[in-house]
């Protein structure tokens, strides 16, 4: 039942890449633009996780399209004039569409969009920004997350489980809601460790593998032998304790099994709630090249594959009565039987 996500390609790290392009229109005559313009969250490229599903989508559609693009990489403890400066730059110089990955660039896509009518901009997980130039790319992530709690509910030797949240915000309690539901689920009376490692942003709650690691160490000894991450780049560090102690770690974001990053921790990594932020970026810059920009909220959910849970771990696939539990919870909200939770 895996999610129809945007294969990722290797991801490297540096400050920005431009893979040129150029102002030309396409055959058709309908894209003129410089090619797109992509500008990374916290934690940067090579997260395995969030960004690095954004630059997949980045990826395929300059190779699809034969367009150009730049990516550019956020700096420590950055303000939102530096976030402005930069969709600003990508803007000035003919990328379209230009789109910031994560809802910290809302205030930034606000005021960039209306200096520049004509330029197509996208932010993800965030629906604040209602322009007509501006599309709004979310997600149930707690549809995923409830598909997490059915397989860890199922798999747990313990009865007892954990999440660990990077940033104490609405966004990441999405996952927390539909983890908790899910689970409950299965056993009304699970045990569930909950943890967030900080309560803003800028202490690198999406960023430090040191806060994950010993987050995950906290949870794993007080009992837990499932572990949910919905942390970025800090997820690393969940994944590499909970390997470490031989407990399953569940991923976010990306198909993290499938991670050149976390290869020597795969067979730990039970599956991963997908968000298919790489789907979401391409089909942005598919509908601009093609003329037709898409604007307003754009919402992925179960029923259109914008979210899912990745089944690519062998070891998940045996468990037969687990993959069953979560097919049907997929189908059941997919049926509107079950609602999930957001709060």
């Amino acid at each position: 039942m895996t999610a129809a996500v945007v294969a990722l390609a290797a991801a490297g790290c540096g400050t920005s890449k431009d893979s040129g392009g150029s102002t030309s229109s396409d055959s058709s005559g309908k894209y003129t633009g410089k090619g797109i313009g992509l500008a990374y969250d916290i934690g940067g490229k090579g997260d395995q996780s969030f960004n690095d599903a954004a630059y997949a989508g980045f990826q395929k559609a300059e190779t699809e399209f034969k367009i150009g693009g730049r990516d550019i990489e956020p700096q420590d403890g950055e303000s939102n004039a530096d976030k402005v400066q930069r969709l600003e730059q990508l803007a000035k110089a003919g990328y379209n569409p230009v789109i910031g990955v994560g809802f910290v660039y809302a205030p930034a896509v606000k005021e960039v969009a209306a200096k520049y009518p004509k330029v197509t901009f996208g932010i993800i997980d965030d629906e604040q920004d209602k322009a007509s130039n501006v599309a709004d790319m979310v997600f149930h992530e707690e549809q995923a997350s409830y598909l997490a709690g059915v397989a860890a509910a199922k798999t747990t030797k313990k009865d007892h489980i954990g999440f660990i949240g990077g940033v104490n915000i609405p966004l990441i309690h999405k996952f927390e809601a539909g983890f908790v539901q899910g689970a409950k689920s299965v056993n009304p009376k699970i045990q569930i460790e909950k943890q967030y490692l900080t309560e803003t942003a800028q202490e690198g709650g999406f960023s430090s593998p040191d806060k994950g690691k010993d987050a995950a160490a906290g949870q794993i000894e007080a009992g837990a032998d499932v572990l949910y991450h919905a942390a970025g780049l800090s997820g690393q560090g969940v994944i590499s304790e909970a390997a470490g102690k031989k407990v399953w770690a569940i991923g976010v974001d990306s198909d993290q099994y499938s991670q050149a990053a976390l290869a020597k921790y795969k067979d730990y990594i039970l599956g991963s709630a997908l968000k298919n932020v790489g789907g979401a970026v391409y089909d942005l810059v598919k509908s601009v090249y093609e003329g037709k920009p898409k604007t307003g909220v754009v919402r992925g959910g179960l029923a259109n594959d914008g979210v899912g849970f990745a089944d690519t771990n062998p070891k998940y696939k045996a468990m037969t009565d687990v993959v069953a539990a979560v097919d049907k919870a997929k189908q059941d909200i997919i049926d509107s039987k079950i609602t999930v939770n957001t709060k």
